[in-house]
């Protein structure tokens, strides 16, 4: 079995200390999967620079988590399964449709349930989309904008839920409780 690196800013390659300092910033520490990321400077500096324009775009914190966990449990990433889950609670989503998610179904919320709908449904597809597809998301009350913005987040999740399948780093303690078996 092929083992990664959980790297710490200490042993991180240099090119990676920058991005990690900014992650280090956002949760108050490096997460594991980002230390395992740090292996490759291009890898982890591609995902901060996404980072910030996902977190910083037109969804509210919890859109973009219940987003996120989606992504995780369709990818089968049980690291950040666990993670967004801890952040999906954080940011007040509802205990039940947090649980929705992560069994595979639409959280009750109805814009909550247009975000996983589209999110599960983008990966599912590759991207190929049809107007259905599309035409419920915006029936929902988003836009065509929104649309494509849910793409940027799938893409930083990708990165993220990748690495986890590939690089397998431990799951931290704060994150324990949330613990997923896909």
């Amino acid at each position: 079995m092929t083992t990664f690196p959980v790297h710490t800013m200490e042993s991180a390659p240099e090119r990676s200390k920058p991005a990690l300092q900014q992650l280090q910033s956002a949760f108050g520490m490096i997460p594991n999967i980002a230390g395992a990321m740090a292996t490759s400077p291009v890898l982890i500096g591609s995902l901060v620079g996404l980072f910030g324009k996902v977190h910083g775009g037109s969804f509210t914190e919890a859109q973009v988590q219940a987003v996120l966990l989606t992504d995780a449990v369709t990818n089968a990433c049980a690291w950040a399964v666990a993670f967004h889950t801890t952040l999906a609670l954080k940011e007040g989503i509802d205990a039940e449709d947090v649980q929705a998610i992560r069994d595979g179904r639409l959280p009750r919320d109805g814009k909550l349930a247009a975000l996983s709908a589209l999110a599960r449904t983008m990966i599912e597809k590759r991207g190929r989309l049809d107007d259905q597809d599309i035409g419920r998301f915006i029936a929902a009350g988003f836009g065509k904008d929104h649309a494509l913005e849910v793409i940027a987040i799938v893409a930083a999740s990708t990165i993220t839920n990748y690495t986890g399948s590939i690089t397998k780093p431990p799951l931290e303690a704060p994150f324990q409780a949330h613990a997923w078996q896909g």
